[in-house]
């Protein structure tokens, strides 16, 4: 995850909404971010390669810690994962979700810079006040008047203000 739901949590905005909820749409941005711009944020400098079983990995690397957000790659269970427990004397990584076995998995340390986090933050907060306004560009209470704007490639991201992703950009990579 680019950023804890235990951090968000501690945030006003974001403290009537439940757990599960914020989750979901963290992962959903977090999904945004990397098609978007086309980049995994990868650390291949911290990588291993162990089989797996269950929610296990029999490997660990020394570089990781409970908490981390990792890659499995070149393996059925490609995805992203969050490291649970790490014990270092059976040698074992225990992941949130359940794997298939096999023998290898290409498991990658993912690393986001501040900026992403800050403009994640942005963007859930963003999600939490104003999503149910989307299209109002003015509303007058006394006579009730509502004025709606055009929603189109030239003011919105899949879903978000231009404006809101603009952070996104110095991380972009080509596509080929």
């Amino acid at each position: 995850m680019i950023i804890s739901v235990d951090e968000l949590m501690r945030m006003p905005e974001f403290s009537t909404i439940s757990v599960d909820t914020l989750k979901r749409k963290l992962n959903g941005i977090e999904d945004l971010v990397r098609a978007y711009t086309n980049n995994n944020f990868q650390n291949r400098m911290k990588r291993f390669s162990a089989p797996s079983s269950d929610s296990v990995l029999y490997g660990w690397c020394e570089l990781l810690k409970v908490g981390d957000t990792v890659q499995i790659s070149e393996s059925i269970n490609d995805g992203l994962y969050v490291i649970t427990n790490i014990d270092k004397v059976n040698k074992t990584t225990t992941l949130d979700a359940d794997l298939i076995d096999d023998g290898h998995n290409l498991v990658t340390k993912i690393e986001y810079p501040d900026a992403i986090v800050e403009g994640v933050v942005n963007l859930m907060v963003w999600e939490v006040q104003n999503r149910q306004k989307v299209g109002i560009q003015s509303e007058t209470l006394s006579r009730h008047s509502v004025t709606y704007f055009a929603q189109d490639a030239n003011n919105q991201v899949m879903g978000y203000p231009v404006s809101l992703l603009g952070f996104l950009k110095p991380y972009i990579k080509a596509r080929f």
